[in-house]
């Protein structure tokens, strides 16, 4: 029987309330929310898009979902997790409300950012001695690094990824990050 798929949330560290030799055998708690048929599906599309998925998009979490997901982590650079992280699904171009039971409705349109707002981020990057990859739209491990870093150099909260704090110092407008840099 096929399983199903998880986002992954942000580790609670256990090793505080385990003493010890325990606190150094044991991982750390995490949060695993299982996806929805309809997120599931959105992945699935996502990754075929992204040419690593030549399943169908059926919402079923199967070996072959699990296999593309697991090339299209390694094929950009990031942490192959075993399911759909903040920065998987940004990579992909899915927002996690959408993946969230309770999102946004089904009929509504996948987010995320777009190429062009990808583009503009790591153009604004780039200009700012900051990233120096290639301006592909894609959202990978070299740009979310990069964010990291800008954030760090401007004081911010350093999470690799876009807010609007961290938009409008990179000089773009928060509420569209497709609109030219100012």
């Amino acid at each position: 029987m096929p399983r199903p798929l998880h986002l992954l949330g942000l580790a609670a560290l256990a090793a505080t309330l385990a003493g010890g030799a325990l606190a150094q055998t044991n991982p750390p708690l995490a949060f695993v929310q299982p996806l929805s048929e309809e997120a599931t599906q959105a992945v699935q599309r996502k990754l075929r898009e992204a040419g690593v998925y030549r399943g169908g998009t059926d919402g079923i979490w199967g070996p072959e979902s699990q296999a593309a997901l697991d090339r299209f982590q390694q094929a950009r650079g990031l942490a192959v997790t075993g399911g759909v992280n903040l920065a998987t699904a940004q990579a992909l171009g899915l927002a996690v409300p959408d993946l969230l039971p309770g999102g946004r409705p089904a009929a509504a349109p996948i987010g995320g950012l777009s190429d062009r707002a990808v583009r503009n981020i790591q153009q604004r990057l780039k200009a700012l001695g900051f990233y120096d990859g290639a301006l592909d739209a894609l959202w990978g491990a070299g740009t979310q690094e990069a964010l990291q870093r800008f954030q760090r150099g401007r004081a911010l909260e350093a999470t690799g990824q876009i807010n609007p704090a961290t938009a409008q110092a990179l000089g773009l407008n928060p509420n569209n990050l497709e609109e030219p840099p100012r």
